[in-house]
């Protein structure tokens, strides 16, 4: 089996310098490092590859789940049709309301419903609206502990083919651990492999950033 490269703050830096960002992207980058929680922001490579995905199946009805700042929602938005709409599911009004100075700045605001309400109710109002096999793509990136039913809200919202992407899935490697065990690292631990094992899907695990999910459905 090849061996994969260690990870290390030189790749990243070199990764990152390789990553094509917008202007306002690394604002928001800048202003979102200042921050204690900075370290939920995702990577200028893992924004581009959302983004490369959402335009690669040609999405126009996208989901997300867990908006922070706003940086996976401005490359999902950005990635998105004149036509096309981005769901984001957070709880945060101080969090998201720098997302919404910088999706105005990048004029993708319109394309952004950003619902603040515990995701799982947002989800289900979307299934009763008659959202049920109509999402193109889904970005799951919030409290651990749900992601499980995140999971299933969003498989059952997409349509044949969409496509979810979980992040930190690989949870700074404690998952690869089998002597850590708190309730974040199980939660993560025993989706990892109820997904591998899930017949609905076409999974990958990917070394991308903390560790990405991608699963197409059946």
């Amino acid at each position: 089996m090849a061996r994969r490269f260690a990870a290390s703050e030189s790749i990243e830096s070199y990764v990152w310098s390789n990553s094509r960002e917008s202007d306002v992207a690394a604002r928001l980058r800048e202003e979102t490092a200042k921050l204690p929680q900075a370290g939920m922001q995702i990577g200028p490579d893992q924004a581009a590859f959302l983004a490369l995905l959402v335009r690669s199946i040609g999405a126009k009805r996208c989901i997300e789940i867990g908006t922070f700042t706003g940086m996976s929602a401005l490359a999902v938005a950005s990635a998105l049709p004149d036509d096309g709409k981005l769901i984001c599911c957070d709880i945060s009004e101080e969090w998201t309301s720098i997302a919404r100075r910088y999706w105005t700045q990048a004029g993708v605001a319109a394309r952004i419903d950003l619902r603040l309400a515990p995701a799982l109710d947002s989800l289900r109002d979307l299934a009763a609206h008659g959202g049920k096999g109509r999402y193109d793509f889904a970005f799951i990136d919030a409290d651990k502990s749900g992601y499980d039913a995140y999971y299933e809200a969003c498989l059952d919202l997409l349509r044949t083919g969409g496509l979810i992407a979980l992040d930190n899935m690989l949870w700074s490697g404690k998952v690869a651990d089998a002597s850590v065990h708190d309730a974040d690292t199980d939660a993560i631990r025993a989706l990892n492999a109820k997904i591998h094992a899930d017949r609905r899907v076409e999974p990958v695990l990917l070394t991308i950033g903390d560790g990405v999910m991608l699963v197409r459905k059946r």
